[in-house]
């Protein structure tokens, strides 16, 4: 288990942390009823940070961004000598801590996506771990929030006893709700990507030597080529040429960013 702190990847600060030192840091936080925000990030979600200084700026705040992507794994390692031997996965990480909730009374929300897909995941979690507490599952309005909706919101996983919130409304809207909602709430909050619907079963995963191999990006470009393409096409090139330059000390790369000027309200 390891937690070597954060190291700048394109002036995102990531966690140079293993998917053992996540669970601990969110389980340890859960216990002691206590904010932490988590998100799994892989090179989308980082890539949006570079080219958007206020979302650049929420991420730096978080109390831990996970290397989700394996690209963003060999990042930390290149440029920081870091020697992460694993990425910290979205899906896998919220299974182990489901598991490990289950086996410590600590309840769990669920909030995103839709509600068929809700169902479907609770009822798998459910049946992997029986003594999982599910304190609600709310599905996404799929628009932004008022003022009261989000007080609305807040209260109901507040008082639902939950002690850790799981977020799946995709990049980058989840991460833009853990950032408005973690003054909030007295708990874990993790934006964990595709979480959900893989859990549901709802799409398929990559099989596990594409995913080791970094081509998880390819596997989700077939199946979704319409909606993907100009993530990865652009995105995926882009991202290397830039390491490139942070690497060889070409370009500086600011990890200050810039305040939001409004809140956004995701639900």
């Amino acid at each position: 288990m390891r937690n070597a702190g954060k190291r700048s990847i394109l002036g995102v600060l990531v966690n140079a942390v293993d998917t053992e030192g996540a669970e601990e840091a969110v389980i340890r936080a859960a216990r002691d009823k206590r904010p932490l925000s988590v998100s799994a990030l892989a090179v989308h979600g980082l890539m949006t940070a570079v080219f958007d200084h206020e979302q650049k700026f929420r991420l730096n705040q978080f109390d831990l961004l996970v290397p989700d992507g394996q690209p963003v794994r060999w990042a930390l390692n290149w440029l920081h000598r870091v020697e992460l031997s694993q990425r910290v996965y979205g899906p896998r990480l919220t299974i182990r801590l489901c598991e490990r909730a289950a086996a410590e009374g600590l309840p769990v929300y669920f909030y995103g996506s839709t509600p068929d897909v809700l169902r479907a995941m609770t009822s798998n979690l459910a049946s992997q771990f029986p003594g999982l507490m599910i304190a609600g599952a709310e599905p996404s309005k799929f628009r932004q929030l008022s003022p009261f909706e989000k007080q609305q919101v807040a209260r109901r996983i507040s008082s639902s006893g939950a002690g850790i919130v799981f977020i799946g409304l995709g990049c980058p809207r989840q991460e833009v709700f853990v950032y408005e909602f973690s003054g909030l709430l007295d708990m874990p909050i993790l934006a964990v990507g595709a979480a959900f619907p893989f859990i549901a079963g709802a799409i398929p995963q990559a099989p596990e030597w594409m995913q080791n191999a970094g081509l998880e990006w390819l596997f989700r470009l077939c199946a979704e080529p319409r909606r993907l393409w100009q993530r990865y096409l652009f995105l995926n090139p882009t991202y290397l040429f830039l390491l490139a330059l942070q690497r060889l000390g070409l370009s500086e790369f600011r990890t200050d960013g810039q305040p939001p000027k409004r809140e956004l309200l995701f639900g």
